[in-house]
């Protein structure tokens, strides 16, 4: 059963998480040439739809953790704790921050605004903020200090 949660929740960490990151960071960029047509538009439309979608799938991630690291009988575990801090403060910087800022751009360009650069910057940072969380989850499951793994 531990074998199944495992790969139930890297599955979806894959299916859901990746494509939040990647479509948050092609955002900031696409925002910026926005004002060059309609079609920019549509993609700003689609890049924030496709956030919007995958991160509420993403509440699978820590849902199969959780399941996972019960079965392991880890829940205690140093690593884990700090996976589950980083991932609530990725998932805070997400929805408080990229995915409201991302309306207020597609707000100012649906109003026929154009989109100020420190918008897209912050947004840009934001979203990096919240892919390198990612990433450092990422790394804590894989070697995981204190495993008996070897790695």
């Amino acid at each position: 059963m531990t074998k199944l949660l495992l790969t139930l929740h890297v599955l979806a960490a894959i299916v859901a998480v990746g494509p939040v990151t990647v479509a948050a960071s092609m955002f900031p960029p696409a925002a910026r040439r926005a004002g060059e047509g309609e079609s920019a538009v549509g993609t700003l439309r689609l890049l924030h739809r496709i956030c919007r979608l995958y991160s509420a799938a993403g509440v699978a991630v820590p849902a199969f953790g959780f399941a996972t690291a019960a079965a392991m009988g880890v829940l205690g575990s140093g690593w884990l704790i700090a996976s589950i801090t980083l991932t609530a403060v990725a998932a805070g910087l997400l929805i408080a921050f990229v995915l409201p800022r991302q309306d207020e751009i597609l707000g100012q360009l649906d109003g026929g605004g154009a989109v100020e650069r420190s918008g897209t910057v912050r947004l840009a940072m934001f979203t990096g903020l919240f892919n390198l969380l990612w990433a450092t989850v990422t790394v804590l499951m894989i070697v995981r200090p204190g495993s008996t793994t070897g790695a």
